[in-house]
């Protein structure tokens, strides 16, 4: 890689990688992949992704070929990428080695460029190195990315120089360069010297072998060896240290195999020797698995069984793994190619400096452009974007540069490199402060902006304190500081902004101090007053009123009226002065206060004037009397004129109320104001007596009543009658009816006026000459074939009310109605009841005169003492208590007015429950099938039948269970019956009122017989039970209580029955109240009732039949329970 321009300065070594396992290929045996580095890729890494990368799209047209350079020449390398399918510009990226991306290497040794044609829309993209180093030789690679595209190609660069001496192999120093894949491959890596944070030149040291001590150390040791010996790539060591401890098999190709490693410095040469077996093997030498052809770089020897290979002028591309091959046997060993330190010529310089200038260290190192690490206090400076310290290169020269020092880098700064290191102190103080311009005192008006102002030698931040504390910035306000000046702005000054402020810059023991004075004009603040000022006050209250103030000092506060001035003090009306507020005070404030005040406000910044009108109002007098011009049934409208005073304040409305004239309690009729002169009071009671009043409202309040109206009484005619109809007409009389009025009022009602007048006149005549109470009347003498209209009045004692007209003339003639029967629409279909049911018919008709009605059943005239019959003028009932079948029928009715006649008819049936069929027979047997028929019911219950249950019964338990429910026909098969039994069948008849009382049964019954041979049941012996007695539950040994019932229990079993005998002692226990025994289906119990201890011994039961006997024992103790 090329050695570090200006532009590597800011970079920063990256960690090196943890070690890894060799790979599986290179233990095979097959072709290993090749430890590198100084920048040299892995071949067979750099295979794999290749491979890898093979499946996407390949996207280079061209790619850069590998090359060779002399030291100090030129190179180029081209890349080239088709554009056809890109939409935008693809992202190409160089580096060397594994993973050192080149574009934070570009400076005056390595230049990238690219360029596009649009004709041919192709990108191309270029590297050259310029003055090519030693160092710069290695593997690189180029990779183009568009989206889910990749590609990449890899070319080595290699850079010739004269041929050296070979130096003696140092382990240490090979493995002191970056590890695989850093971004600074090819570079010195100073990382091991800088945990050691100490910048003295390092002492010399024993040889030490770093290789043995690894090969013989634990794995938990590495670390800790790596860092007393300052080995960086401990990745790459211990790989290849796996490799080499391999166990090696005794060859039979080699004498002697190469050593473990091999060490040269660059531009040095070094010679591999093996001894061979055989002499006349072939042998071939192989780099990172490409076979080495013999050149002037390659030479090759033979001395007899020795073979020989020279490698002139080693670079760092020669830094790899060799192995060579004898027949099918093969050995390996590593070389590592050393660079040359780099010495301190010039050493870095003690140095003074003030704060805030440009500070440079310089040192000269031995050779162009140089990795070298700067320290502070012995710990590393790392340049970047945000760091204050920069790093400039200019060939062997190099330079520390801060920017604006500060008394914080005042340090000991330190310089290093592989071979050397200088160290100096840098001191910076400040520089002497002078004051240019100080703070002056300030008077600022309230509202306006505060700027305090100050400017000094050196540029350089400060504090500023309000009071001794320190000043807060805020959106009001701002501390500025540009350059030598200082300022403090404060936006809007208030009152509490005032005070003593300080400036004092930092790192220096000195104050610019000054005074903030604020000020305010006077201000008289109206804002919770009328837009007119005005203040109104009610007369006999006391008036406290409080103008807030403002300014600053506090201005002096004078109340005048008239030009006459308001003195504070203690009279009716006086004026108090407060810090914030002037209020002038009226005690029991009177008419004759209204009027204008004014108020003056005067301080050092200035005067304010305003004026204030102050009105005192009353409650207003009471009006005169009302009148009262109209009353009705429940209402009256009464009037009145506005007060001759209204207080001082518009009238708002009026309340009004009323009392009756022998009460003294007064109810207000409205609860809000009433705006007019006129108002309607109601829901009063009619016969009653009232009297009203009125008070007035203004702002203030509400003033005495009025004096009351004179007494009035409500009282009204009725409401019309309703419901005017006619009667009844005949040639000389027309009969009228009516309702009641809806409302009659407190007057009552005492009669009715029925009028009537002639078509074509005007001339009501009074139908009756005196008040009627009746609500139906006949107007007589009418001549025939006239035609009146007719109305009638209700009369009270407040007059007659309004007539209730009939809406058409009415024609004096009797009218012949044909008649009509209405029959309802159940009834129009057959009537239907069930035996000793009620029934209750109603056949509403019309005609007139009164028609004659006629009822006959089944053309025969009705006999009334078994159907009842009762008639009206506008229907006819038909009523029977209990329902008989002989009712059913048809009923004909005929109404006859005059000589017109309308019939209608009813058919009325009556139903009951069907009998039993008449017979039912067995018509087949066959399986387990039943064929079954029978007749119909003689008597259906006067209903049609609507279906027959099928039940069947076993002859042996004659339960009879129900196989067909609401069967239609006579005839049914009867299935799924039990071969073996016998069965009887019986049939129910049913119609709508439900199945028969009884039922009619088959005669004979049915056999269900099996097919087949007839089974002979076997003939058995009688089974002998007999059995001789035994126990099959013994007697237990049992503890009792005394007191306490005791049983004894045990199971004989025996054939005959045995007989039981318990015994006590060898004694029998007869007829003894104190023992019970039971025997139930074999158990055998004995109860002791309230044992004692006498009662304790040996029980025996004992079992006797025909056959044998049997005894069993236990034994019974009866403790006491101590009390």
């Amino acid at each position: 890689m090329p050695e570090p321009t200006k532009k590597e300065e800011n970079e920063v070594p990256a960690p090196a990688p943890p070690p890894e396992e060799p790979s599986k290929e290179k233990e095979a045996g097959t072709t290993p992949a090749k430890e590198w580095s100084l920048g040299e890729s892995p071949v067979g890494e750099e295979q794999d992704k290749q491979n890898a990368n093979s499946q996407l799209s390949i996207l280079f047209v061209e790619k850069p070929q590998g090359g060779t350079v002399k030291v100090g020449e030129n190179i180029t390398f081209i890349a080239k990428v088709k554009a056809e399918d890109l939409l935008r510009k693809p992202t190409v990226k160089w580096f060397k080695g594994k993973w050192m991306d080149l574009a934070s290497k570009a400076g005056k040794h390595l230049q990238l460029k690219e360029t596009f044609e649009r004709h041919s829309r192709v990108y191309t993209f270029e590297m050259q190195i310029i003055k090519a180093k030693e160092n710069y030789a290695g593997n690189y690679r180029c990779e183009v990315t568009y989206k889910d595209k990749f590609d990449s190609c890899s070319f080595d660069l290699e850079v010739h120089e004269s041929t050296g001496t070979t130096p003696n192999i140092d382990i240490r120093s090979a493995f002191k360069r970056s590890g695989e894949g850093q971004d600074d491959a090819g570079e010195l890596d100073f990382s091991g010297l800088l945990k050691r944070r100490e910048v003295k030149q390092q002492e010399e040291e024993p040889e030490v072998d770093v290789w043995e001590l690894l090969k013989n150390a634990k794995p938990s040791e590495y670390e800790k060896i790596a860092f007393q010996y300052g080995i960086t790539d401990l990745r790459g060591m211990l790989k290849r240290l796996k490799r080499m401890r391999r166990v090696e098999k005794k060859s039979a190709a080699f004498a002697k195999i190469l050593d473990p490693a091999y060490q040269v410095d660059k531009g040095g040469r070094v010679r591999f020797m093996v001894e061979l077996a055989d002499p006349k093997l072939e042998v071939k030498w192989y780099k990172n698995g490409q076979e080495i052809r013999p050149s002037t770089k390659y030479i090759f020897e033979h001395k007899g069984c020795q073979r020989i290979l020279f490698i002139n002028n080693c670079q760092m591309t020669d830094d790899s793994e060799y192995y060579v091959t004898a027949g099918d046997e093969k050995c390996s060993t590593e070389l590592f190619v050393r660079e040359p330190p780099i010495m301190v010529t010039k050493q870095l310089e003690d140095t003074t400096a003030y704060c805030g200038e440009r500070v440079e260290l310089e040192c000269e190192v031995s050779e162009d452009d140089a990795n070298v690490k700067w320290f502070k206090n012995g710990e590393e400076i790392i340049p970047g974007p945000k760091s204050r310290y920069r790093i400039r290169v200019e060939g062997k020269k190099h330079f520390l540069i801060i920017e604006g020092a500060t008394k914080a880098d005042s340090a000991e700064y330190s310089v290093m490199t592989t071979g050397g290191q200088s160290s100096a102190k840098l001191t910076v103080d400040l520089k002497p402060l002078k004051i240019l311009t100080p703070l002056t005192d300030q008077t600022v008006n309230l509202g306006k902006e505060i700027c305090l102002k100050c400017e000094i030698s050196e540029n350089i931040t400060g504090k500023w304190t309000k009071n001794g504390l320190p000043v807060q910035e805020s959106d009001r306000l701002k501390v500025v500081h540009k350059g030598r000046i200082h300022k403090l702005v404060i936006a809007n000054a208030l009152i509490e902004d005032e005070g003593d402020y300080v400036f004092a810059p930092d790192a220096y023991n000195v104050t610019l101090p000054a005074k903030v004075h604020v000020v305010d004009p006077p201000k008289i603040i109206l804002d919770g007053l009328d837009a007119d000022n005005t203040v109104t006050v009610i007369a006999g209250s006391k008036l406290r009123l409080e103008i807030p103030i403002s300014g600053e000092p506090p201005p002096k506060a004078i109340w005048s009226r008239a030009d006459k001035a308001i003195m504070e003090g203690s009279g009716r009306i006086r004026a108090e002065s407060y810090p914030d507020s002037s209020t002038l005070v009226i005690d029991v404030a009177e008419r004759d206060d209204s009027g204008v005040y004014h108020i003056n406000l005067k301080n050092e910044a200035g005067e304010a004037h305003a004026s204030i009108k102050i009105k005192v109002v009353d409650l207003p007098d009471p009006p005169v009397a009302p009148t009262v011009t109209e009353v009705g049934d429940d209402w009256c409208i009464m009037k009145w004129e506005p007060p001759a005073y209204d207080g001082g304040s518009p009238i708002l409305g009026y309340f009004i109320e009323r009392k009756k004239k022998q009460s003294s309690r007064w109810m207000r009729l409205n609860f809000d104001l009433c705006k007019e002169t006129t108002f309607e009071p109601k829901k009063m009671i009619e016969g009653v007596a009232y009297e009203v009043r009125i008070f007035a409202v203004n702002a203030i309040g509400i003033s005495k009543p009025s004096m009351p109206s004179r007494p009035f009484v409500p009282l009204a005619v009725t409401s019309p009658p309703t419901l005017l109809a006619v009667d009844s007409v005949t040639d000389t009389t027309v009969t009228m009816k009516w309702r009641p009025p809806d409302q009659i009022g407190a007057a009552g009602l005492d009669g009715y006026v029925l009028e009537y007048c002639f078509e074509g006149s005007d001339n009501w005549l009074p139908a009756n000459k005196d008040l009627i109470d009746k609500t139906k009347f006949t107007i007589t003498d009418l001549p025939t074939d006239s035609k009146i209209f007719v109305r009638v009045k209700a009369i009270n004692a407040a007059g007659a009310s309004e007539p209730k007209y009939y809406s058409q003339p009415i024609l004096v003639k009797e009218i012949i109605e044909p008649p009509k029967i209405r029959i309802p629409r159940h009834l129009k279909q057959t009537y239907i009841r069930r035996v000793g049911e009620a029934v209750n018919l109603v056949i509403p008709f019309q005609g007139k005169p009164r028609p004659e009605l006629t009822w006959k059943k089944d053309g025969v005239e009705i006999d009334k003492n078994q159907i009842n019959i009762r008639n009206s003028e506008t229907d006819t009932i038909i009523f029977i208590r209990k329902a008989e079948r002989s009712h059913s029928g048809k009923y004909d009715l005929q109404v006859k007015v005059d000589k017109f006649v309308e019939t209608a008819s009813i058919d009325i049936q009556i139903v009951d429950r069907p009998g039993p069929p008449q017979s039912v027979k067995i018509e087949d047997v066959w399986g387990e099938n039943v064929a079954l028929t029978w007749t119909p019911p003689k008597d259906d219950g006067n209903a049609a039948i609507t279906g027959y249950t099928i039940q069947k019964a076993d002859k042996k338990s004659m339960e009879w269970f129900t196989v067909i429910e609401h069967y239609h026909r006579t005839n049914a098969t009867i299935t799924e019956l039990v071969i073996g039994n016998e069965y009887y069948f019986r049939v129910f008849s049913e119609n709508m009122c439900g199945l028969s009382e009884d039922a009619t049964m088959t005669k004979e019954s049915a056999v269900i017989a099996k097919d087949g041979k007839i089974y002979k049941n076997p003939v058995y012996e009688d089974f002998d039970f007999s059995e001789a007695p035994m126990f099959t539950q013994p007697l237990v040994n049992t503890y009792a209580i005394a007191g306490y019932n005791a049983t004894l229990n045990c199971s004989v079993r025996g054939n005959p029955k045995p007989k039981i005998t318990w015994m006590k002692n060898k004694v029998a226990i007869v007829d003894d109240p104190r023992y019970r025994m039971f025997s139930n289906q074999g158990v055998c119990t004995l109860e002791i009732r309230k044992p004692s201890p006498y009662d304790g011994g040996t029980y025996c039961c004992k079992a006797v039949n025909d056959l044998g006997t049997v005894e069993i024992e236990c034994k019974l103790e009866v403790k006491v329970v101590a009390q």
